[in-house]
């Protein structure tokens, strides 16, 4: 066990020192954080020349439901419509004291159509903003007109659809929805990263052997001593660089969206989120995942470059590894769209699956036991691909020259000893 921590403790400090693994593991952290600190500086430099909102209402009647749509990204400030006043908010314009001003008049009332006075035309957001709240403000005052009822507003906001679940421990239905998407970018996220660390093994071994250099090591630690420190190496690796990611990603959610949020009141509806947001525990399952997911992919791809003598045959030989990584990608609008089904249940117990399926279906109302379920799975797989890449490992890793063929591999796998 002492090599295997020497060959661990190798492979984790020639990577964690390497420049290119500070760079992408910072860039990332670097890159959430300039996109916070720069939408907080542009939000600092916006004076109220761009939140002041001057509005003209020749309608009489559409100025109070406009203002109060369009309060939470401006500061609506009414003008009365006298010549003197027109006058004052056009100067103002002229000078740019303010972006401009939004006039309402009768035209608005019957299609809706308004005109914005400035010097530059608005934001394609801010635009956006005041048209949409012209027009459902105007829709408004028109159906009122009609004694259509008192729920207008809930008509205008498109309704709602509400979801009575038949079984009394099914999750609220926003918490549903929101663990899904969760689940979904977390399921992606293994997936790459899986991918990323599992040819990182497979190229470590490559190198090594294209260059004759495990010849040497060979002659002081047993294969399978070699390729344990190699993926317990580079998989601690990975555990660093997704701990500092879900650190940066914790901070994030908790102290920059926050922060954000004061500078973009219009975004509050994001603190609304944070209820939904995973718990410590689903975390816990995530670290889980890829753990198991990358030791059993890891074995594969380190017993592929066993087989392997040049860059070349290890692209061509890869494919049926990673093919089982994309394969429960190509299944996950089925797993989304339905995570309870009985394909979206029994894909999720396939071992090879498990990492990237099981945790959007956790998320989005799986009960703990599938859950617990495929771990075991996985483990009892984990176990088997080991043993057998160990075996493939050991015979392959000194030879060279031709790929070997299936009936090869088998005997390699039947007379290592």
């Amino acid at each position: 066990m002492r090599k295997v921590l020497v060959v661990l403790r190798r492979e984790y400090l020639s990577r964690v020192r390497n420049r290119w693994f500070v760079i992408g593991t910072l860039a990332l952290p670097a890159l959430l954080i300039g996109a916070i600190a720069i939408s907080a500086m542009l939000e600092l430099r916006r004076t109220n020349r761009d939140r002041v909102l001057p509005i003209v209402d020749h309608s009489g009647v559409l100025y109070d439901l406009v203002a109060e749509r369009l309060d939470s990204a401006f500061d609506p400030e009414r003008v009365a419509t006298t010549p003197e006043a027109l006058e004052e908010v056009a100067e103002r314009a002229r000078e740019r004291s303010i972006s401009g001003y939004l006039v309402l008049d009768a035209e608005t009332l019957t299609s809706g159509k308004a005109t914005f006075h400035g010097d530059r035309a608005p934001r394609s957001l801010n635009r956006m903003r005041m048209q949409q709240a012209v027009v459902r403000s105007a829709l408004e005052v028109r159906l009122r007109a009609t004694d259509s009822g008192a729920q207008v507003e809930d008509l205008l906001s498109g309704g709602d659809l509400d979801f009575e679940s038949a079984s009394d421990e099914a999750p609220e239905e926003g918490a549903r929805e929101v663990g899904m998407a969760v689940g979904f970018a977390a399921a992606m996220f293994l997936y790459f990263v899986i991918l990323i660390y599992g040819m990182m093994v497979m190229r470590s071994v490559l190198e090594e052997k294209t260059s004759r250099i495990v010849e040497v090591i060979i002659s002081s630690v047993r294969p399978w001593e070699l390729m344990l420190g190699k993926i317990l190496g580079v998989g601690a690796v990975g555990l660093t660089q997704v701990a500092i990611w879900m650190l940066t990603a914790t901070l994030g959610l908790t102290v920059g969206l926050p922060y954000l949020i004061a500078f973009r009141p219009e975004l509050a509806n994001l603190r609304e989120l944070l209820q939904y947001l995973p718990a410590v525990g689903a975390l816990v399952l995530f670290l889980a995942f890829f753990i198991l997911g990358y030791l059993l992919f890891s074995s594969l791809y380190a017993a592929v470059a066993a087989m392997c003598s040049t860059e070349e045959e290890a692209q061509q030989t890869q494919f049926p590894v990673t093919l089982l990584v994309m394969i429960p990608i190509l299944f996950m609008s089925s797993v989304m769209d339905n995570p309870n089904s009985a394909l979206s249940t029994a894909l999720s117990f396939v071992p090879f699956f498990s990492p990237i399926i099981m945790l959007p279906r956790f998320l989005g109302g799986a009960p703990l036991w599938q859950v617990g379920l495929s771990m075991v799975l996985m483990v009892i797989t984990i176990v088997g691909v080991a043993w057998v890449a160990g075996r493939i490992y050991r015979v392959g890793i000194l030879m060279q020259g031709k790929r070997p063929t299936l009936p090869e591999l088998w005997r390699w796998v039947k007379e290592a000893g």
